[in-house]
């Protein structure tokens, strides 16, 4: 509605000369425009095109190109530009505290001239100050987010006031814009660079992994070494299938960090006593798709660690999530974390439940099996608590967590059902 009428006004006023009130309406146009791609669910790099084009175009700028703010180190990276013969990519403008104070105390765009390039930007970054002739701050909340930087018109034509202020109208938009992708990559960003430092160091995986799967734990009270558990069940679950050295070690990372995703999670949820509400559960779902971010850009020895990060709520039959992927989509590491995840969820304590004995634990498992769970991983993890019953496991897996109250009997016997189950009388092979 608002683009059809500036369109109609603009039309109306072409036989009047008010230039400087049609480019604002122009301009009002673009914001129009420029309002669903802010909010837009696509890659930031492509809303930062989006967002110069409509700068420069609202400008009349052939060149430009879009700059976040860094604090640490303190400078100016690209993330767009437009029109440039010789710009790098990224281009980057270390920013000495005079710069971030003059900048910040800007009050719109500036036209650079020989006496303010050093006002406002240094000389000892990839890029030359003098390829911009005009930059605009952008600021959220009376922070610097970012800058604008536009270079020559055609003609070489100046920056004009009826310019500078359509560049302001569309930039103190595009702050707040630059600003919210800031802040909600702060936290994902903070997460990787941990990782990220953990994964260089190999010699102490399992010590710094363990640590943070503590800390992954401390939103939930009621979850306190859930994630150090379920690496520990995945990698006992495939010691007993046979798995390699390298590979049990891989499902014991994976396990410790399935649960990344919920430091993204409203702390509320995870206290709440009674059934969440559609709303709720998405939220809490999208912990598996954040996780899935974080670990993706960590180069760890296990390439396939993000896997069971982001499926480790999928389940046999299709029903799961994020992807409702069924088992023969479902590599056999992340069948294997399904299982453990909700053999630890199904024995602790929740504020909605008391936990489960480990015999219905166990017995509610083979119950769902093969329709949500892998039945080979179930028999090994029947293998593993026999193994506790009976006092043979060299690392018992569930002395800290809970008794070990079931016979030896009556694991035989549920292994008994789940061969019978799987195998409909003939010989099962685990």
């Amino acid at each position: 509605m608002l683009r059809s009428f500036c369109s109609a006004f603009l039309h109306y006023l072409s036989t009047v000369e008010t230039n400087n009130f049609r480019r604002l309406l122009r301009t009002v146009e673009t914001l129009s425009d420029l309002g669903p791609e802010l909010t837009a669910e696509r890659e930031f790099t492509e809303t930062s095109r989006r967002m110069l084009s409509a700068v420069m175009e609202a400008a009349g700028a052939r060149e430009g190109a879009l700059f976040v703010f860094n604090e640490k180190p303190t400078m100016l990276t690209s993330v767009a530009a437009e029109g440039f013969a010789m710009l790098p990519e990224p281009a980057f403008i270390p920013l000495l505290p005079k710069h971030t104070h003059a900048l910040t105390a800007a009050r719109g765009a500036i036209v650079l001239n020989a006496s303010t390039y050093s006002v406002f930007l240094s000389s000892n970054g990839n890029v030359a100050p003098e390829l911009f002739k005009c930059i605009a701050p952008l600021k959220s909340v009376g922070k610097l987010a970012g800058v604008v930087a536009l270079g020559r018109r055609p003609g070489d034509a100046p920056y004009l006031e009826a310019e500078l202020d359509a560049v302001d109208l569309l930039c103190s938009y595009i702050g707040l814009a630059v600003h919210n992708h800031a802040l909600t990559q702060t936290l994902a960003q903070r997460v990787t660079e941990n990782l990220r430092l953990m994964a260089s160091l190999h010699g102490f995986y399992d010590s710094a992994l363990e640590a943070f799967a503590t800390a992954i734990d401390v939103k939930h009270v009621n979850i306190h070494g859930h994630s150090l558990r379920v690496g520990r069940y995945a990698a006992a679950i495939g010691e007993a299938m046979g798995v390699e050295g390298g590979d049990v070690a891989a499902l014991r990372s994976a396990g410790y960090l399935h649960d990344i995703g919920k430091v993204a999670v409203d702390r509320r949820l995870f206290g709440k006593p009674g059934a969440l509400n559609p709303e709720e559960f998405r939220e809490m779902a999208d912990h598996t798709v954040v996780g899935h971010q974080i670990v993706s850009s960590v180069e760890f020895p296990w390439p396939k660690i993000h896997e069971s990060v982001r499926w480790h709520h999928e389940r046999s039959d299709g029903s799961g999530y994020p992807d409702a992927l069924a088992s023969d989509e479902l590599p056999m590491p992340v069948r294997i974390m399904a299982l453990a995840d909700t053999f630890d969820a199904m024995t602790s304590l929740r504020p909605y439940r008391e936990p489960l004995s480990l015999g219905g634990a166990l017995s509610d498992l083979v119950r769902m099996t093969p329709q949500k769970y892998d039945p080979n991983a179930v028999q090994a993890l029947l293998i593993q608590v026999r193994r506790d019953a009976v006092g043979s496991n060299r690392v018992p897996l569930l002395a800290d967590h809970m008794s070990v109250n079931i016979a030896p009997t009556d694991v035989d016997q549920l292994a008994a059902t789940l061969q019978h189950k799987v195998s409909r009388g003939k010989t099962y092979l685990t």
